[in-house]
């Protein structure tokens, strides 16, 4: 890929993100997706919290189907391409799958915040802290 677009999503909403990280300068985006907000009741509150780490981000800010909106901007930037994040919430691959009908996707793999010894436990925030944190505050 010669001229990328970057997919930022929810998974990875900070300045190290790799495909920020591997492509400063290239034109990125984040989609608000409203059949998720719709489904799953997003509330304000992280709503609010989401926007706010966007606005720390050089990202275009839009909402809809975020694959019909993801693939819209490469038109608009001309892109032979996205570079994305990886993800663990299901929905991402049928998304990446979407995409991937019109252009190429590459996904890069994040700097894990703590190893884990087993598996994270993704359901609730608590329950994964639970296990990363011996990890992150044992050497202290």
């Amino acid at each position: 890929m010669k001229q990328p677009i970057l997919w930022i999503h929810g998974e990875a909403l900070g300045p190290a993100n790799p495909a920020l990280q591997a492509h400063p300068g290239r034109p990125a985006v984040f989609v608000f997706d409203e059949a998720l907000i719709r489904e799953q009741a997003i509330s304000l509150k992280r709503l609010g919290f989401l926007y706010e780490c966007l606005l720390e981000l050089p990202v275009s800010i839009r909402k809809g189907d975020v694959a019909e909106q993801v693939l819209a901007f490469a038109r608009q930037h001309q892109a032979d391409g996205v570079i994305t994040s990886a993800a663990v919430d299901p929905r991402f691959a049928l998304i990446r799958s979407a995409i991937e009908h019109e252009l190429a996707i590459t996904v890069l793999e994040p700097e894990p915040f703590v190893a884990l010894n087993t598996p994270a436990n993704l359901q609730r925030f608590s329950r994964y802290w639970r296990q990363a944190e011996p990890l992150v505050w044992g050497g202290y």
